[in-house]
């Protein structure tokens, strides 16, 4: 979706999935994502207390939620660390100025940086990557794609069976 913003020359793109994080304080959070990480702040409504941000074709929003029940985005007490049971995995062109950039600014890593490779059919995809939390414990990895290879035929038999059933299995179709 495009969107011109505010009557100006500025058109935004817009992700078709763009997660909404909650946050209990913003300008901290900014600060991890736009100094340490280098996201832009594509727009913001300081009076909502909110920001869109974006970083290499990757978007998120930062809100500082209150845990008001009244509200409809209410989904209950928050505690640390949150967005439990999820990450956000960030592709981006080179980790190297984000490690030095969070070294810098004092973030201590989650998980340093290391490939890792997933079975897509008959081959791997490769991804150096590392882990992070933001301020308000979110876990977020950062990626280079580093390429592909084909299964040694050794490994064959076993990394390219699939274990999952296909969706329609799943769906009952």
């Amino acid at each position: 979706m495009l969107i011109n913003l505010q009557n100006t020359d500025f058109i935004m793109r817009f992700n078709k999935l763009v997660p909404e994080l909650s946050v209990t304080d913003l300008a901290k959070s900014l600060d991890f994502y736009v100094r340490a990480l280098h996201f832009k702040v594509e727009y913001s409504r300081p009076e909502s207390r909110f920001a869109y941000l974006s970083l290499q074709g990757s978007q998120i929003m930062l809100d500082e939620g209150d845990d008001d029940k009244s509200s409809p985005w209410y989904t209950g007490k928050r505690h640390y660390p949150f967005g439990r049971g999820i990450h956000l995995q960030l592709e981006v062109k080179d980790i190297k100025p984000l490690l030095k950039a969070l070294k810098k600014n004092h973030y201590t890593l989650k998980s340093g940086p290391r490939d890792y490779w997933f079975r897509q059919g008959s081959r791997l995809i490769g991804m150096k990557g590392f882990l992070v939390m933001d301020p308000d414990g979110y876990l977020l990895m950062f990626n280079k794609d580093i390429g592909t290879r084909k299964i040694k035929s050794k490994h064959k038999a076993t990394a390219a069976r699939d274990t999952n059933p296909p969706m329609r299995t799943l769906l009952g179709r």
